[in-house]
């Protein structure tokens, strides 16, 4: 009997350990499992990412403005209006705008006109003086000849008075009785004729000598030609400059009217339309703003998170509005430079108490796919980007 249940004791002793090294055994496997789990989530699903909740949607707004002063005569567009590029979004008054194109087109012609004036006169100028001088050269030739042929008078004249007189003298200093009173007489007048001829030809010597002079003067005028046509030609491009400078003022005014018609530079919706039909806007007073529909992401993440962040990263993007929807992107670029350093009043390290807070980076994300039209993504939501860095 006591042999027995020393038997049994000593069975119960030992069966008790082995009981509990099972049980350590099992949680050491549960431990491990559940360690290995954890290693390979870590490993799989965190290590090789970097996430950030402060992220949010941006897109570069475009402030709609007029470019010139006018009162507005019609707007096309509502908040939250869809438009495309090139649509009308508010038209102003383009009368005052009309009527002077319409001055513009008038000085335009005018101008035109004095330059047509102007071409006629450079040519006419050029005919003009040519044949001029060649006529003054003519008249030079013939005075030339005159004169020569005057002077051959004179000389002609002048001998045949020498002779006349010398016939007079002589019967006067013949006896009375040698020679007839009527033979004398008519010496006597034909030494008196030729006397004049003399005097009437050196007369036309003169003459055709101012003959001369005249005509030379006149060639010498006529040789001013070339200045005239240079001024005429200098007057033709004046003309033609002013043409330029009707052309690009009717280009101006042409500019100015196509301004009255304010149109969409993107794709995009409208949003904060802050006027009304009658109001009188100004060059540069915001009408309203367009949100682009190229969206992107602007995620902060720390300074500590971008070790082994780089361009190009593909990004997993959720957003709050649309919970269980996974969008594709990337990194695009990485600021060069913390948010607060580009903050209003950037933080002044070097004076005062030194607390180190860990600063975060703006980095760019964008969409790798076309984003859904009926999906509402607009600037300011929030988005969790999930980097994969590794």
């Amino acid at each position: 009997m006591a042999e027995g249940v020393g038997i049994a004791m000593n069975n119960g002793v030992g069966a008790e350990p082995k009981n509990k090294s099972g049980r350590l055994f099992a949680v050491l496997l549960v431990l491990l499992a559940i360690g290995g789990g954890g290693g390979y989530y870590y490993v799989r699903y965190a290590l090789p990412f970097v996430t950030t909740d402060d992220a949010f949607i941006e897109a570069g707004v475009v402030r709609i403005s007029p470019q010139v002063n006018g009162q507005l005569q019609k707007i096309s567009v509502d908040d939250n209006q869809a438009v495309n590029p090139g649509d009308i979004l508010v038209e102003i008054d383009p009368q005052p705008f009309a009527v002077r194109v319409e001055a513009d087109q008038a000085a335009l012609k005018l101008a035109e006109a004095r330059l047509e004036s102007a071409k006629a006169t450079v040519d006419l100028t050029k005919a003009t003086t040519d044949a001029t001088l060649d006529q003054a050269e003519a008249e030079v030739q013939a005075a030339k000849a005159m004169v020569e042929q005057a002077r051959a008078e004179v000389s002609a004249a002048e001998t045949d008075a020498k002779r006349t007189a010398s016939d007079s003298g002589r019967y006067d200093r013949l006896d009375s009785s040698a020679i007839s009173l009527q033979r004398r007489e008519l010496a006597d007048s034909m030494a008196h004729v030729a006397s004049a001829h003399v005097i009437e030809a050196r007369k036309a010597v003169a003459a055709a000598e101012a003959k001369v002079e005249a005509a030379e003067g006149k060639r010498t005028g006529a040789r001013t030609g070339p200045q005239q046509v240079a001024v005429a030609v200098a007057q033709a491009e004046q003309a033609s400059a002013a043409v330029e400078q009707a052309k690009a003022a009717l280009d101006g005014s042409n500019l100015q009217l196509s301004y009255t018609k304010v149109t969409a530079p993107v794709a995009g919706h409208i949003a904060r339309k802050s006027v009304h039909v009658g109001e009188t806007v100004q060059a540069g007073q915001a009408l309203m703003a367009l949100v682009p529909d190229t969206p992107h992401v602007i995620a902060n993440f720390k300074e500590t998170q971008l070790a082994h962040m780089r361009v190009g990263q593909l990004v997993e993007i959720s957003m709050d509005a649309h919970p269980g929807i996974m969008l594709k992107g990337h990194v695009e670029s990485i600021q060069a430079g913390t948010g607060a350093r580009f903050s209003l009043l950037p933080p002044e390290n070097a004076t005062g108490n030194y607390v180190k807070v860990i600063q975060r980076v703006p980095v760019k994300i964008l969409f790798d796919e076309p984003l859904d039209p009926n999906m509402l993504i607009a600037p300011g939501m929030s988005v969790v980007p999930k980097v994969r860095v590794q």
